[in-house]
């Protein structure tokens, strides 16, 4: 019964992600949350980055004792949670094999846990990471630190289709990834937050967004934590501490359970109403014509600027003067959207109008027929003649 749940399962995110008539599935509910995979950053031959240089335990023993810790807790209190590793020791692991593995458990969440590093001793503090465009420097350099694992995996260049982990322009292909799964993504990167700010009192440095290829891969939720910096002395002895550790994993354990919770108890599909006609704005005769209207596939992008656990007035002035918000409500959150674009340029031309609003965190979402599609889909349906 299971592995026909699990079956089912699977067959709708193909519905949702590739375009199958899901009108054919059966309708069962997809929101459980049993199989957990847990990556302990590099491993073997990458050592990950080195810390101060005080001691000899890198990144990768930081990692992975703190990933068998947040899996030991799962097992003990959680014993209807498979867990999934996709390291057991200190091996070297390909970047897209670890994706590999989670997609082939049908994991529902992927865990990637790593420790931090700066030019600098005085950067401190845990953050954590979802797919998506860096939108700070900072952000990128850290993407591209833990992207250069590749380099040692033999014909990366073919692997990651050109990717190139020393240059900028590579990262923006990596944006389009992941969308699909963008909200439960930033639900659980919220919660590790929480926990690791008001439990394990670490310094939060906040929520993020930035490409990084271990996420980028999976065919579920996934989040990248930086654990802190080893690179700062104070950090160093605290993440080398058994005690350190243990407070570190269970804040994980903490929030992945919360997460669990919400997603099992509310559904982690996002009801969304119907889309509204989109207002014909050209006159009839240039409409015969066809100058320069997009064939309409159906396909609508949105920026979704807010997402919130409680429910927002839709009044110009709660969302900094920005007109005809729309809200949606899923996995137990309100997400406030603007926009009914048929053209991924034109809703990239509203994203730049919303992050001058303030909405610095905002990012595109789409829809088919008012049901929310994976972006790499709508942009190809989109540009279909």
């Amino acid at each position: 019964m299971k592995a026909r749940y699990r079956t089912l399962r699977w067959a709708l995110f193909g519905a949702v992600v590739f375009g199958l008539p899901a009108r054919t599935l059966p309708q069962v509910d997809p929101n459980v949350v049993d199989v957990v995979c847990l990556d302990a950053g590099h491993g073997g031959k990458d050592p990950g980055n080195l810390g101060t240089g005080r001691f000899k335990t890198t990144e990768k023993h930081v990692a992975f004792n703190v990933t068998k810790l947040v899996g030991k807790y799962i097992q003990e209190n959680l014993p209807g949670v498979k867990v999934v590793y996709t390291r057991e020791d200190d091996r070297f692991i390909e970047l897209k094999e670890r994706c590999n593995i989670a997609n082939k458990a049908k994991a529902d969440v992927f865990i990637s846990i790593h420790c931090n590093a700066n030019a600098k001793h005085e950067p401190h503090g845990a953050e954590t990471y979802f797919m998506g465009l860096h939108k700070t420097e900072a952000n990128m350099r850290t993407a591209m630190q833990e992207n250069a694992s590749i380099l040692l995996e033999d014909g990366h260049d073919l692997k990651y289709d050109g990717y190139d982990p020393k240059d900028p322009e590579s990262m923006i292909a990596l944006s389009l990834r992941q969308n699909v799964f963008m909200d439960q993504s930033a639900m659980l990167s919220a919660a590790v937050q929480e926990q690791f700010r008001d439990r394990a009192g670490r310094s939060d440095r906040g929520v993020k967004q930035a490409g990084f290829l271990v996420i980028s891969y999976t065919t579920m939720p996934a989040i990248l934590i930086e654990l802190g910096f080893l690179t700062n002395a104070d950090e160093e002895d605290y993440m080398q501490s058994t005690k350190g550790q243990e407070h570190l994993a269970s804040a994980i354990y903490r929030a992945f359970k919360s997460y669990k919770a919400t997603i099992e108890s509310k559904g982690a599909q996002v009801a969304v109403a119907p889309l509204p006609e989109r207002p014909d704005t050209v006159t009839p005769e240039k409409e015969e014509k066809g100058a320069d209207q997009p064939r309409d596939n159906g396909v609508r992008f949105k920026v979704q600027i807010v997402t919130s656990s409680k429910r927002i007035d839709l009044k110009p002035k709660n969302f900094n003067g920005l007109e005809g918000v729309q809200e949606m409500k899923g996995n137990d959150l309100w997400k406030y959207t603007v926009g009914d674009e048929r053209t991924l340029e034109d809703a990239r031309a509203l994203q730049r109008t919303c992050r001058e609003k303030g909405f610095e965190g905002c990012f595109i979402v789409a829809f088919k027929e008012g049901a929310r599609i994976d972006l790499q889909q709508a942009v190809t349906l989109a540009r279909q003649p």
